[in-house]
């Protein structure tokens, strides 16, 4: 696609503004709430009636945020692990006790946390009672990112040289997936087949589960700093380059031997990608401000947001598919109804 934006259909007209006051750095929804995760300290709650609801959760800065549709769990750099529900009330789950940075959390889907500190990651199960003894375990690097398996109490642990799975339930050592150099962000496809990372240089690592067979993903021109999965698992979307890029997932040995399909090219870097929980598409949000809604079939596009004043910086769609939220460095948010 060209820069010229009139060339294809908008629903730009359509979205509904929201004055969150400040860079937005997550994004998610509770039921059908947008929570604006706030660089600095609170949440920004955007209700249909009313003024939005800022909760101030944190002391400062907020590192990392994660959501199950019932609870935002968010890290931040005053040493706690929060949980905020959809009515914005706020409760601590954990405090490191050196009031170290919180990196990095996670979200499992029958309800348990992870979150980490320098190197080490801390687990604390669903049934867990309030201040009840949590499982730690300490890798041999920072702690580079953490995603729970969809299958099992599985927690696999990126860092330098690789990742780690590791079942806080089993007694043993955990299992080592190696591959030099700095794993960051990392995540599993939704039938738990593959583990794949982001590294610092800009390329993607990935594992087959099953027997630890190594595949890359490479010729971004940045680091990937954000990647999302179809709703059926079938591809994986990643920013990194100034379009689209979806690896596919469909076979048993995953993207190993297939290029990946490309769409949605611009004259700008493509910095968060979020996928449709229902149909085969991607909003792509870019560093000049303007989302884009593409079909993963064909490539056809919709413009959601005009171009704007800074990049953006998060993407969400409600769980029934009808609403996508953004937000941008600049702190410009909204919600797109598409019902």
């Amino acid at each position: 696609m060209s820069d010229n934006t009139r060339d294809i259909a908008s629903v730009a007209e359509r979205i509904r503004p929201v004055a969150v006051g400040g860079s937005v750095v997550g994004l998610h929804f509770l039921q059908r709430t947008p929570v604006f995760v706030l660089g600095e300290e609170a949440l920004v709650l955007a209700t249909n009636d009313g003024e939005p609801q800022r909760c101030d959760i944190h002391g400062g800065a907020i590192l990392e945020s994660a959501a199950d549709g019932k609870q935002v769990i968010t890290g931040g750099d005053d040493g706690k692990v929060m949980s905020t529900d959809a009515k914005g009330k706020g409760t601590l789950v954990a405090t490191d006790q050196k009031r170290r940075w919180i990196d990095h959390v996670a979200l499992a889907q029958d309800g348990a946390i992870a979150w980490s500190a320098g190197k080490q990651a801390f687990v604390r199960a669903n049934k867990a009672a309030a201040n009840e003894a949590y499982k730690m375990l300490e890798v041999p690097s920072t702690v580079g990112g953490l995603a729970f398996s969809p299958k099992g109490f599985r927690l696999a642990i990126a860092h330098y040289n690789g990742a780690t799975l590791w079942f806080p339930n089993v007694t043993g050592e955990p299992e080592r997936f190696e591959w030099k150099g700095s794993h960051l962000a990392g995540t599993f496809s939704p039938d738990g087949r593959f583990l794949v990372t982001a590294m610092q240089e800009s390329t993607l690592h990935g594992w087959r589960v099953v027997d630890r067979k190594d595949m890359r993903m490479q010729g971004y021109a940045e680091r990937v700093r954000s990647l999302d999965w179809s709703h059926d698992g079938k591809w994986l979307a990643t920013s990194g380059s100034n379009q689209l890029i979806l690896w596919p997932f469909q076979a048993k040995d995953g993207p190993m031997g297939k290029a990946p399909q490309i769409m949605a090219q611009t004259g700008h870097q493509v910095d968060v990608v979020a996928c449709h929980p229902r149909q085969p598409i991607t909003a792509v949000g870019y560093a000049d401000g303007m989302v884009l809604i593409v079909r993963n079939d064909d490539g056809a596009e919709i413009l959601a947001k005009r171009p704007g004043d800074a990049p953006v910086t998060a993407l969400a769609w409600s769980q029934d598919g009808t609403l996508l939220a953004f937000g941008t460095e600049s702190g410009e948010a909204g919600v797109l109804d598409l019902s």
